[in-house]
């Protein structure tokens, strides 16, 4: 037995995770992209995206728990997947979908009254109050990403696959998107942003990264696209 024999690694043991992945269903293709490479990883989505726009989580000391109780077991299993018992005990980035899930914010209905004769005013999805509406409905999601880089961690928010349902308007959609990123930014953290790949000529998701019989979701496909941008990124 060598000196060095009680901290070698054995062969066979898994190789550590880059990251701990926390979202809605967009998580769902990053997470199978990532298996199928064999990158290791912990966590996954954890509830529906509409679940995390407004307070969704509490502050505990240099963690948080989701108030939904279903939420904050899968957020256990995966912390101890980890072998930590707090979010500020990572050690990995963090990577998530929660919050940008803007088909939820952009029910076509809310927004019928800020249009005129069908239109909006020019230049209101890029003025002040629409700004501040989304970001109010968007609350929660801001506190999450404000405390995780409070926590010092290095978080990645990943922007959704570019497919609008028909309760949403897609002006606001997209507009939405861009006032939650433009938000997030100052505070340190990074966008997953492949639209320039993933999009057609008027903005849609392609065809092939579309989940099929489904109009929302991506497919494996989007997220082998998700998983390489964070590969470029060292993860």
């Amino acid at each position: 037995m060598t000196p060095y024999s009680t901290t070698t690694v054995p062969a066979d043991a898994p190789a550590p995770a880059r990251f701990l992945l926390l979202g809605d269903s967009h998580a769902g293709p990053v997470g199978r992209a990532a298996r199928e490479a064999g990158i290791p990883f912990h966590g996954g989505p954890i509830g529906a995206g509409r679940e995390f726009t407004a307070e969704f989580f509490d502050v505990r000391g240099d963690d948080i728990m989701f108030r939904k109780p279903e939420a904050d077991r899968y957020y256990r299993r995966f912390l101890a997947g980890l072998d930590v018992q707090a979010l500020g005990e990572l050690t990995v980035p963090l990577v998530s979908t929660l919050g940008f899930s803007t088909h939820f914010v952009a029910t076509a209905e809310n927004w019928k009254v800020y249009r005129v004769r069908g239109a909006f005013p020019p230049g209101f999805l890029s003025g002040r109050l629409f700004d501040d509406i989304v970001l109010s409905m968007s609350r929660g999601a801001l506190a999450f990403y404000r405390r995780a880089r409070e926590l010092g961690l290095r978080t990645l928010a990943v922007l959704p696959p570019q497919r609008v349902p028909g309760h949403a308007d897609p002006e606001v959609f997209r507009a939405a998107q861009d006032t939650l990123r433009r938000a997030v930014l100052p505070l340190g953290v990074e966008i997953v942003d492949v639209r320039d790949r993933s999009t057609d000529a008027t903005g849609a998701q392609r065809p092939e990264l579309c989940e099929p019989d489904d109009t929302i979701h991506g497919n494996l496909a989007f997220g082998r696209m998700i998983l390489a941008d964070l590969l470029t990124r060292g993860l």
